[in-house]
């Protein structure tokens, strides 16, 4: 039976947008549930903000998704339920992960390197890629020629433009 107005191709037009339009339904994930205090989790937000995820890390422990990144938001959350304060909390943050865990790491003698290295090389680079241009200006400087090798090369020119002609 055909209905009019509505070819095979309509029809499977008609079916591919049905099925394009539920498909987002299967991915949907449950949401996150709510957190039980407001306060905590906005504290907890923002200071975790200020740490670094131990595995991405290049990204906040708030931005992240990482399984170890909800631990520790976790007990971050635990510790100021526990009436902890933001310095108690990265205190012992520090203490079990390091200095790396904070995205601004004090200024002492284990972290001088992290602080002033990217200057130190960029310095380095620097001296090194302006000795190397002073070498190669010295090798590409053109040779001086002498009377001789001069009127053979403009004899030599003259002979290619005569036969050119």
């Amino acid at each position: 039976m055909s209905v009019p107005g509505f070819s095979g191709l309509n029809k499977f037009l008609l079916l591919f947008a049905l099925l394009f339009l539920l498909l987002p339904y299967g991915w949907a994930k449950e949401a996150a549930p709510i957190a039980e205090d407001p306060e905590i989790e906005r504290r907890m937000i923002a200071l975790s903000e200020d740490l670094r995820c131990l595995v991405c890390q290049n990204e906040s422990l708030a931005g992240s998704r990482a399984d170890f990144a909800n631990d520790l938001r976790r007990e971050i959350r635990e510790q100021m339920k526990a009436n902890k304060s933001d310095k108690e909390i990265v205190d012992f943050l520090v203490a079990r992960y390091g200095d790396f865990v904070l995205y601004r790491p004090p200024m002492k003698p284990t972290t001088i390197l992290l602080w002033f290295g990217p200057f130190v090389f960029l310095i380095i680079g620097a001296i090194i890629l302006v000795v190397y241009l002073k070498r190669r200006r010295k090798q590409i400087e053109e040779p001086m020629l002498s009377e001789q090798q001069r009127k053979q090369a403009e004899a030599l020119l003259e002979e290619s433009k005569g036969n050119n002609a």
